[in-house]
């Protein structure tokens, strides 16, 4: 496994994303990737899976303080007291004791940051969060988070990759030691028939998610959060990591279109 070093947080560069995964799915997929040897996973309020992750978490012989665990709070729940409360509420679910990483989910415009940073200081002081940050903000909301917040942002995640790489929030994370975390890299299944990606993939004997999934593991300051179900999928996952990019692959792998990143959204996650 590869860390990302940032503040003073060592986090794993590849986790398990489980959104959409629910009931024995998610706790399958969650059990197996540990027992395969990951040891980050990424959950949230909004996915209604906290207790299949936490049971899973629970059950093989790993220590809890080696997993990396990351719950996000809803929007509705930005106010203060709503996440102490809610976030509370997680950790019964979760029986984690504690999450490493707290995020707010969505930014709240109803709700100014100072009062979500409050609360999520107040855990922190309570030992039962680790390290808070947010979620699909973009580079100013993140720069004004920071502002507000009276601890540190660690992370922020966000949907990235080779056709919406972020490079000005890169840029920005890697000024200010903040992590970023990669959602969906492989554009929600999109980059499965990529020309550029299989060619690369060949030179390597890789699958084009490997190349896609390699690229952004590559990226300063950043982890990724790839969702899979099958056992043979997050050991393909897990092979990314055992060759190198050049610099001239990487290069071409970074084709940053909002068009295409909209289509790939829009037709492999919506169905339009």
């Amino acid at each position: 496994m590869e860390y990302v070093s940032v503040q003073d947080a060592e986090v794993p560069a590849l986790g398990l994303g489980t959104w959409q995964l629910t009931g024995e799915e998610c706790y399958d997929a969650v059990s197996t990737a540990l027992e395969l040897g990951y040891r980050h996973v990424d959950t949230a309020q909004l996915y209604e899976n906290e207790r299949e992750v936490g049971r899973a978490i629970a059950d093989p012989d790993v220590d809890r303080d080696d997993v990396w665990v990351t719950t996000k709070v809803t929007p509705g729940n930005a106010r203060t007291d709503d996440v102490v409360e809610s976030t509370k509420e997680s950790l019964d679910r979760l029986g984690t004791g504690y999450v490493d990483l707290l995020l707010l989910h969505w930014p709240n415009p109803l709700v100014s940051f100072r009062d979500t940073a409050r609360g999520m200081a107040e855990l922190r002081d309570d030992g039962l969060i680790r390290h808070a940050g947010v979620s699909n903000f973009r580079r100013w909301r993140l720069r004004r988070a920071r502002e507000k917040s009276p601890i540190p942002i660690l992370a922020d995640q966000v949907r990235l990759h080779p056709f919406y790489t972020h490079q000005a929030l890169r840029e920005d994370a890697v000024e200010n030691e903040t992590m970023v975390t990669a959602y969906s890299p492989l554009a929600h299944g999109g980059l499965m028939d990529d020309r550029v990606l299989a060619e690369i993939g060949r030179r390597y004997d890789k699958t084009p998610a490997q190349v896609a999934l390699r690229w952004v593991t590559g990226l300063e300051n950043v982890s990724t959060v790839p969702k899979s179900t099958s056992r043979d999928h997050l050991e393909e996952n897990l092979r990314a990591l055992d060759f190198e990019l050049t610099a001239a692959e990487r290069e071409a792998i970074a084709r940053p279109s909002y068009a295409t990143s909209a289509k790939l959204f829009l037709r492999n996650e919506m169905g339009i």
